[in-house]
């Protein structure tokens, strides 16, 4: 059993003091006096038993000495291979973990294979400590911060609420109600659970647009190229001809001089008009028109409410079963969804259920959930078997939503093909017919 100190280490002592004056700026430089190494070790107890682990200190010979006063004889004693002396491990051990896209798919893994180890029956440091050796760079940072502030006394889901861009207030809820029911590994077997499914929900939405976007932007960089270069050159060899252009060729040729012409000021309108627009959608008005247009929207519409209903069933689902109440569950799967129109929905259904009404008449009045949706909730709260019958209902929707995800998708790809196709064929079809009617002229 890897051997784990029960004092305040260097790296918690910042911690304690990053909470302590959060409000103070710190430099780079400023940091560095703060940054303590971690190195690995192997030692024997008194029993002759051997054991290894990680323990920090500012040199060898500091952690050498601590060893020796906890009665270890050390034989072995490295630098950490994660405990990397770079501004890689600086930034990542420092006051706010950086936002990073991968975080999702660290916490998935993570959590699935810390419930495996508690499951076993391996303490928790332990766990820790045979995880911190599994990964590198800053996903093995921040499991030596969390050890490190699970070490000097904090719960774990404490140590994880310190890291808010790695853990997610689904992941802190279900861990602290995991630790006060004596029940963690199976919680965290489940958040590792949903943490896939909503990585599969991701992916899924990625690859329905993916193929459909490469198409629309090879088109538009096709129109640009013909437009700006082949065109113009067709066209002059039929105005030195001095015959009158037919109204096509015509039309052709005021687009492709306008795109030579404005083109630079059309592209940075476009650039200015598009960043306007998302800072314009990221605002709450915003949000909200955007959410009411794409629910407006045929097919896609539909799509998207199914799939935020799926993603909260499957979250209330999930939080039920690990044992928070209905009010907590629907509180949190609002802040997991970013569509403002469910979020509203379900802030006003918290707080009428609140108020003493049924959930099934408060749902009911919200028109973003569907009569099939307000059924499955009010029988399953009556019934007491909710939790049951919204993992059901989740499925459900994930499966119409993945047969609806394919059909657009086959449905946009030819689309967009076809539409490629007939922009190209009337470019041809605009330089071709001044040279059909001039060989009929001829004839």
């Amino acid at each position: 059993m890897p051997h784990s100190r029960s004092t305040q280490t260097p790296i918690a002592a910042i911690a304690g003091i990053t909470q302590k004056n959060a409000s103070l700026p710190l430099k780079p430089r400023d940091f560095r006096k703060f940054f303590v190494p971690v190195f690995q070790y192997k030692a024997q107890r008194e029993d002759q038993t051997l054991i290894r682990g990680t323990e920090t200190g500012d040199s060898a010979r500091d952690v050498r000495d601590k060893l020796r006063n906890d009665g270890l004889v050390v034989i072995e004693l490295v630098p950490h291979k994660t405990a990397d002396t770079s501004k890689t491990t600086r930034k990542s051990t420092g006051w706010q973990l950086p936002r990073n896209r991968q975080w999702p798919q660290f916490v998935a893994t993570f959590t699935g294979d810390l419930s495996t180890l508690l499951a076993v029956g391996v303490p928790l440091l332990e766990s820790l400590d045979t995880l911190i050796k599994q990964y590198s760079g800053v996903y093995a940072n921040s499991l030596m911060v969390l050890r490190d502030r699970v070490v000097r006394g904090q719960s774990l889901a404490e140590a994880m609420k310190q890291q808010p861009a790695v853990y997610d207030i689904l992941c802190t809820s279900m861990v602290e109600v995991g630790e006060n029911t004596g029940n963690l590994d199976e919680v965290l077997g489940q958040l590792s659970h949903f943490k896939r499914r909503s990585l599969e929900f991701r992916d899924r939405l990625i690859g329905a647009i993916l193929y459909p976007m490469i198409v629309l932007t090879v088109s538009m960089m096709v129109t640009v190229f013909l437009m700006t270069i082949v065109v113009p050159m067709l066209l002059q060899n039929l105005l030195d001809a001095g015959r009158p252009l037919p109204w096509p060729t015509r039309l052709l040729k005021a687009g492709s001089e306008l795109l030579l012409t404005h083109g630079w000021w059309l592209g940075i309108v476009l650039v200015t008009a598009t960043v306007l627009a998302v800072m314009f959608l990221r605002t709450s008005p915003g949000k909200s028109i955007w959410y009411s247009c794409l629910l407006r929207i045929p097919i896609l519409g539909d799509v998207s409410r199914k799939q935020e209903i799926s993603r909260v069933a499957l979250v209330v689902a999930t939080l039920l079963k690990s044992g928070v109440e209905f009010l907590n569950a629907i509180e949190i799967a609002g802040r997991t969804t970013k569509n403002v129109l469910l979020i509203h929905a379900l802030e006003r259904c918290r707080q009428s259920i609140n108020e003493g009404r049924d959930v099934g008449d408060v749902m009911g009045e919200q028109s973003f959930f569907p009569p099939m949706v307000v059924q499955v909730f009010s029988v399953g709260q009556s019934s007491g078997r909710l939790g049951e019958m919204l993992f059901r209902l989740a499925e459900d929707y994930d499966s119409q939503v993945q047969s609806a995800s394919n059909r657009l998708s086959a449905v946009l790809e030819p689309l967009l093909i076809v539409g490629l196709s007939l922009f190209v064929g009337f470019i041809l079809f605009a330089t071709l017919l001044p040279i059909l009617e001039a060989g009929n002229v001829l004839n």
